[in-house]
């Protein structure tokens, strides 16, 4: 009895996947991931498909380019704006055949300056750090002489030195048009919370923040500001009610380093019977999902977090074909969003 010619579907039955993706994979569909393809490929290699009847070896597979590794303290959630930008950054590099390699280094690795046991740099083509900053372990990341880029840095790294391209959201002109916005709209005492030696993005809106005051002809007033270290925001569920509870006087305004430190001070002023913004305004950073949450909405500064991971893939696939590029430090624009927490109408800049 003649055997029955092998077909698409046959190879797709075999796999447990839809006839259309194994047909998009044997004919090279860009929309089909090197894995997938590669497995269809073998298939048909097995059932001597058409094409792949009399081919004796494995030679047509496609063969991954090689590995990105991320590094992070702290893988982020749904609500961080890294992990819509770890979801740009994956599917560019997978455009060009990479996989990316997730590690997050422990807080015993970071002291001990040890690279995290998973960790191989000889198969390693380039490395992407989220907010590492920590300028010790940044110099081991950057020693390892792989192509490598940060997402944001320690306020302490001088940037020449970092020997790594540099990835940032606009920060300081957002946070000084939002300051000066406030103070155009009558707030003439606004104070700033959030630990600017934090790292880079913090430190660059504590700047804008500095210039928007310095230029209307104010003092920035330390009595108003909370800028402890960034460990206390952390340290007690009612830390932020005793830092408010410890001013002489509150300012008319608050300007955060971000969302989450927002919602803490919107937590507390409304513990003390604060009303927001009728008493006090409050504005953000980040357009966290808790923004458009919280009563009243957040006023923010939106950043495209999926842009930024394509263009950090894009920077870094760049060091990867020409290592010897002068090194980069690129701003993604943000924008500022006015809602109910600050009850003034966007002035033009």
């Amino acid at each position: 009895m003649k055997k029955e010619k092998v077909t698409i579907q046959d190879i797709a039955d075999a796999l447990g996947i839809s006839r259309n993706t194994a047909s998009k994979a044997i004919n090279g569909n860009d929309s089909i991931p090197v894995e997938t393809r590669n497995k269809v490929i073998k298939k048909a290699i097995e059932l001597k498909y058409k094409q792949f009847a009399y081919v004796e070896t494995e030679s047509i597979i496609l063969k991954n380019q090689g590995n990105i590794a991320l590094f992070t303290c702290n893988l982020p959630n749904s609500s961080h704006f890294g992990s819509l930008l770890i979801s740009g950054l994956e599917k560019r590099i997978s455009a060009e055949g990479y996989n990316l390699s997730i590690h997050i280094v422990r807080e015993n690795e970071l002291y001990a300056g040890a690279l995290p046991n998973n960790f191989e740099a000889s198969k390693a083509d380039g490395i992407i750090c989220i907010e590492m900053f920590d300028p010790q372990y940044s110099e081991l990341v950057t020693s390892l002489g792989l192509p490598t880029i940060f997402i944001d840095c320690s306020v302490d790294i001088f940037c020449p030195d970092l020997k790594a391209d540099l990835l940032l959201m606009e920060n300081e002109h957002s946070v000084y048009s939002v300051t000066k916005s406030l103070i155009q709209g009558g707030f003439t005492q606004i104070g700033f919370v959030g630990d600017y030696k934090h790292c880079k993005s913090f430190n660059e809106r504590w700047v804008g923040y500095n210039r928007a005051l310095i230029e209307a002809g104010l003092t920035v007033d330390l009595s108003c500001c909370i800028i402890d270290h960034d460990r206390n925001f952390f340290s007690e569920s009612d830390w932020m009610d005793k830092q408010l509870e410890g001013m002489n006087e509150l300012p008319s305004a608050f300007v955060c380093a971000n969302d989450f430190i927002a919602v803490s001070v919107m937590k507390a002023l409304k513990n003390k019977n604060m009303k927001i913004p009728a008493d006090i305004a409050v504005f953000g950073f980040d357009n966290a999902p808790e923004s458009r949450i919280v009563e009243p909405h957040l006023s923010t500064v939106h950043i495209y977090n999926n842009e930024m991971g394509i263009t950090a893939a894009e920077m870094l696939l760049a060091r990867v074909k020409d290592p010897s590029r002068p090194y980069q430090i690129t701003h993604i624009k943000t924008d500022p969003i006015y809602r109910e927490s600050t009850p003034i109408l966007q002035i033009e800049k």
